[in-house]
């Protein structure tokens, strides 16, 4: 038997006026973007933005549904709209939001576990590393260079696509 560790490398922000012009931007799309949330059940609201390498920013909002299951994720959302209309663009990073009337977010809010095996699908798709922000609101900040980071045993299978 071998017993093998792995260490995640992020890096952490007091407050959004520690990051850089374009991270801060991000950050405040994807606080933008919790306005388009349709969480009537949960009552959480999730926003995502997304910058393009040519500097446009796509935005996605989580979408609930009566029927659990048939509701859909911010980051999903966002990264299906860049999948169905800019399927040649490249993901240079993405903010991810949070905020409820409920309770008061204290921490940053990380993608589930679907979202983020999509976003390793973009990653590895474009062959490039997509840095993510986790931003709480009047909180702390999260940001993490590449997927793999946060998913280190991602699903892959090569012979899929052949």
């Amino acid at each position: 038997m071998n017993t093998l560790n792995f260490n995640i490398s992020y890096e952490t922000y007091a407050d959004i006026d520690e990051l850089s012009e374009t991270d801060q931007m991000l950050c405040n799309k994807a606080k933008a973007a919790l306005a388009s949330s349709h969480s009537p059940y949960s009552k959480f609201k999730v926003g995502t933005a997304i910058l393009l390498g040519d500097g446009q920013v796509v935005l996605g909002s989580n979408q609930e549904n009566v029927a659990y299951p048939s509701g859909l994720c911010a980051e999903r959302v966002a990264l299906f709209t860049i999948g169905a209309n800019y399927p040649d663009a490249v993901i240079q990073s993405m903010a991810i939001t949070a905020q409820t009337e409920n309770f008061k977010i204290e921490n940053p809010v990380t993608s589930c576990g679907a979202c983020l095996q999509v976003m390793a699908e973009y990653e590895k798709r474009q062959n490039q590393p997509i840095d993510v922000l986790f931003y709480c609101i009047d909180g702390q900040i999260m940001k993490v260079k590449g997927i793999k980071s946060l998913l280190p045993f991602v699903f892959v299978e090569d012979r899929l696509g052949g």
